[in-house]
């Protein structure tokens, strides 16, 4: 019986699972699986070399839903729920960068591949650069996408920096202002963040509201930015490192436009920057098409 129990343990997180109040695209499974000491949650699609695509806040797997079909005609395509987000288990810490990436190599481990083309959007992307610095072997191309490199963030609201970063930084105070307004604040932080108000469907946004409105969903999300002091210290100290691989940087004209580039050029030794002019912080949601030709060309090299 021991034995018996034993197995249902460890085969249980790698069975397919249906996922909460999202459409599947047509071919893709819901999977659970063990790594890094932690439970994660991934959607998987497609064959051929691994793509891994690393969502951003205040969002889930779900980000990549247009991107994915497209990609998995030539890949496999895998988008995970970040740690503490979406179906992933949710952790009492762990949502620094470097051990959030640790989360990342571990799975591409998992999925048997030697090493992935790995995609960032926001705090994703941060989780991927650190990624391409701390274990490079692990990381065959990598593509930032409207982000800031840990560090380079600015905090401060009189110098003009976003008034975001310390309300979601305080202890307590966000979830509590926050509580029962879960979809509402993700909704005003998302429109204020669009370019193009109407680029992501209200049930969209209600799928990513579902998960950070689940107990202790917003802690989580809200833990990513507690952690950037400690995210600037660990990127710091890899001050002396470079991204030996091919690297893509993707900004929305109306996000980070060309901030990204300019930050990452003396750290990439193979770069090529493009700006999405009619987007901005959502490119891949915002300009899907643009975004996946994009990433296709350079896949392509």
């Amino acid at each position: 019986m021991k034995r018996l129990i034993l197995l249902i343990t460890l085969v249980l997180p790698c069975l397919s699972l249906p996922i909460h109040a999202a459409d599947m695209p047509e071919g893709a499974e819901s999977r659970f699986v063990q790594v890094n000491g932690i439970r994660l949650h991934y959607v998987r699609m497609g064959a051929g070399p691994l793509v891994v695509l690393l969502h951003g806040w205040p969002e889930t797997w779900y980000e990549w839903i247009g991107v994915m079909p497209r990609l998995a005609q030539t890949h496999t395509v895998v988008a995970l729920d970040l740690r503490g987000l979406g179906l992933s288990e949710k952790t009492q810490d762990g949502y620094d960068k470097r051990t959030v990436a640790e989360d990342i190599d571990a799975l591409i481990k998992q999925m048997g591949a030697k090493s992935a083309v790995v995609v960032g959007h926001d705090m994703g992307g941060k989780v991927a650069y650190i990624l391409g610095l701390s274990h490079p072997k692990s990381v065959s191309k990598l593509v930032l996408v409207d982000c800031m490199l840990p560090g380079t963030e600015n905090m401060d609201p009189s110098k003009g920096g976003m008034w975001h970063y310390g309300f979601h930084m305080a202890p307590n105070f966000p979830e509590f202002l926050t509580q029962g307004r879960e979809r509402e604040y993700i909704a005003a932080q998302m429109t204020q963040w669009l370019h193009r108000k109407d680029a992501i469907p209200e049930e969209t946004i209600d799928e990513y509201a579902s998960h950070y409105a689940a107990p202790g969903g917003m802690t989580a999300g809200f833990n990513y930015y507690r952690a950037l002091r400690e995210d600037a210290k660990f990127a710091a100290s890899l001050a002396n490192r470079k991204l030996s691989m091919p690297v893509l940087t993707i900004g929305g004209r109306y996000g980070v436009s060309d901030k990204l580039f300019q930050a990452l050029r003396p750290k990439a030794q193979n770069i090529t920057g493009m700006i999405a002019e009619h987007s901005g912080h959502f490119v891949p949601e915002e300009e899907t098409d643009l975004f996946v030709d994009a990433l296709n060309k350079f896949l392509r090299r």
